[in-house]
């Protein structure tokens, strides 16, 4: 081959190299994440369908209730509780933006009956202030900023460094909504181990597909564990669906089912 002629082809196959690798990066950017403003909202509808039988999660603001599982109250957007401090923490980070506020006067029970399943110092008072609360703005952003410190942010980062896609990134959310991230053997840290057992993560080479499921059977698992979400239709009927059809960005048409009811989001 004339050397010019040499030169042409080799010019000619790196640029078709960097143009081939640079639609895959474009490919790769184009995967949005599920801290996307319109993925973030499918996250909370499909939460708030489990959690509240809704797909209106911001009419949760005022919702509270002890539902029996001895962690106290259970309340707003994402099931801050009484027992395990981030009701608690919700409450301070709210008197600090907001002192004086109408939940303000109950930090001493807070702080006592944390760790527990008491209403002591709390009961219908409380619930009726929760209420008016739900009505002022700087509580609803309180709650969604303790939502993403908490419990979004974590997940979605935690998430994104295993090489998860949108669905994948909303599984862990769901799994620390309804199990922490503490040590325990049933908290989110502790299902995501059990998976790790079972599979790798697409960062460590592993295939996004049997990883999730690895991960939904343990979740499924540490659901089993505990009579107040014994019921696993929210992985069985819902998240398993997402993952059979290889949904991994979570894209409308969604349909599912949780506790029999059925749920849709078209766009």
């Amino acid at each position: 081959m004339h050397a010019l002629n040499r030169r042409t082809a080799i010019t000619g196959l790196l640029a078709a190299t960097v143009s081939l690798t640079l639609l895959g990066g474009t490919s790769q950017a184009a995967a949005v994440g599920l801290d996307d403003s319109a993925k973030k909202e499918i996250a909370m509808k499909l939460v708030s369908s489990a959690e509240n039988s809704s797909l209106d999660w911001k009419a949760q603001y005022k919702y509270i209730e002890d539902i029996g599982d001895g962690r106290g109250y259970t309340a707003g957007i994402i099931g801050f509780c009484s027992g395990t401090g981030d009701m608690l923490d919700l409450v301070e980070y709210y008197t600090q933006v907001k002192p004086g506020n109408v939940l303000a006067k109950y930090l001493p029970a807070l702080r006592k009956v944390n760790g527990t399943e008491s209403h002591s110092g709390l009961g219908s008072a409380f619930e009726r202030d929760w209420a008016t609360a739900a009505k002022d703005t700087a509580f609803q952003q309180a709650q969604n900023h303790e939502r993403d410190r908490v419990y979004f942010d974590p997940a979605v980062s935690r998430g994104k460094s295993d090489g998860l896609r949108a669905l994948g990134q909303f599984m862990y959310y769901d799994a620390i909504v309804m199990h922490g991230n503490g040590g325990d053997s049933t908290s989110f840290g502790s299902i995501r181990k059990r998976a790790l057992a079972k599979a790798k993560t697409p960062a460590q080479g592993g295939d996004e597909t049997t990883y999730l499921n690895a991960f939904l059977d343990a979740r499924k698992w540490a659901m089993q564990q505990e009579e107040a979400h014994s019921d696993t239709s929210r992985v069985d009927t819902a998240q398993r669906v997402f993952l059979k059809a290889k949904n991994f960005d979570l894209n409308p048409p969604l349909k599912w089912k949780v506790y029999g009811d059925s749920y849709s989001i078209n766009s």
